[in-house]
């Protein structure tokens, strides 16, 4: 397992900043260092299909941002290493939309996001036949629903989210995998069926 990033989260109340954060090979790197640890911009660059100058110049971007940083005493001039600095990254919309931009940033980052969990699900289809018996059956694909005001989601969503954030800091297990958990809770005028 990667070790984690050293802080836990960033509130982002700037849309300017989200805005940086919000072009998709920055993201993409955020989310590889996030995920499988400190990485230098040619290994990205190769994860990512792009070039290492490429790379080399969007994590220069997001250390600006103060997003990731520098492995310090790891790497060379040429080959330098990088991490994440923040295990997630939070925003509340509301704060954001009233701001100039903020609108607009936050539905690209929502479709963007949206765009990843439908990769990330469509690639454990096609993947799950690869896992063992026992991950098979630990797997969890759930789908509620629940009649709830705005005030209800907020505070369902508060719980869940300290869930998971009891879990990361007091039941994490070091050297097993990644699991991924995906928390959306939203309301639909008609259903998709």
């Amino acid at each position: 397992m990667a070790e984690p990033p050293p802080e836990e989260t960033v509130d982002v109340t700037d849309p300017r900043t989200l805005r940086a954060l919000s072009h998709p090979l920055r993201t993409g790197l955020l989310a590889l260092l996030r995920s499988e640890g400190p990485s230098t911009a040619s290994r990205l660059g190769q994860r990512l299909g792009e070039s290492s100058g490429t790379t080399s110049y969007h994590l220069r971007q997001l250390a600006a941002l103060g997003f990731v940083e520098e492995v310090a005493g790891q790497g060379t001039a040429r080959e330098r290493w990088w991490r994440a600095r923040h295990r997630s990254t939070r925003w509340r919309t509301e704060d954001l939309v009233a701001q100039p931009g903020g609108r607009e940033v936050v539905e690209e980052l929502t479709h963007q996001s949206l765009g990843r969990q439908r990769r990330m699900l469509a690639a454990h289809a096609e993947q799950r036949e690869d896992l063992e018996p026992v991950w098979r059956d630990a797997v969890s694909l759930n789908d509620w629903a629940l009649h709830l005001s705005p005030a209800g989601v907020a505070a369902l969503t508060e719980e869940l989210n300290g869930v998971l954030a009891r879990w990361r800091a007091e039941r994490e297990e070091p050297g097993q995998p990644l699991v991924h958990v995906l928390l959306d809770l939203f309301p639909l005028t008609e259903d998709p069926a």
